[in-house]
C-alpha cells in the first residue's frame, strides 16, 4: 500500500491494486481500464482518474468488497458442505 503525505494510506491506490488482482481493473502494458473505460496510462494517472471520478472509484469498491464476499461466502459453504461429508 502507498503512504501518501497529508493523505496517509491512498485508498484510491488500494482500488487500482485489489481491482488488479481480484480482476475488477484489467491492466494491459501500462494502461489502467475498467469496463473497457480506461483509467490511465501508469497506476499513479490510474489514481488520479479515479481521485476525479469518485462515482467510479465508488463502483470499483462496490465490486471489490462483492467480490470478496463471494469468495468468502464459497468458502464457507464449502468448509460447512466439507464437514457435514466427514461426519457421514
Amino acid at each position: 500500500f502507498d503512504i501518501m503525505y497529508g493523505e496517509g494510506v491512498s485508498k484510491v491506490g488500494e482500488l487500482v491494486d485489489l481491482g488488479v488482482k481480484a480482476g475488477i481493473v484489467e491492466k494491459s502494458g501500462a494502461w489502467f481500464s475498467y469496463n473497457s473505460q480506461r483509467l490511465g496510462q501508469g497506476r499513479e494517472n490510474a489514481k488520479q482518474f479515479l481521485r476525479d471520478n469518485p462515482d467510479m472509484a465508488d463502483e470499483i469498491e462496490t465490486t471489490i468488497r462483492q467480490n470478496a464476499g463471494l469468495i468468502a461466502e464459497q468458502l464457507l459453504d464449502d468448509g460447512k458442505g466439507g464437514d457435514g461429508e466427514m461426519d457421514a
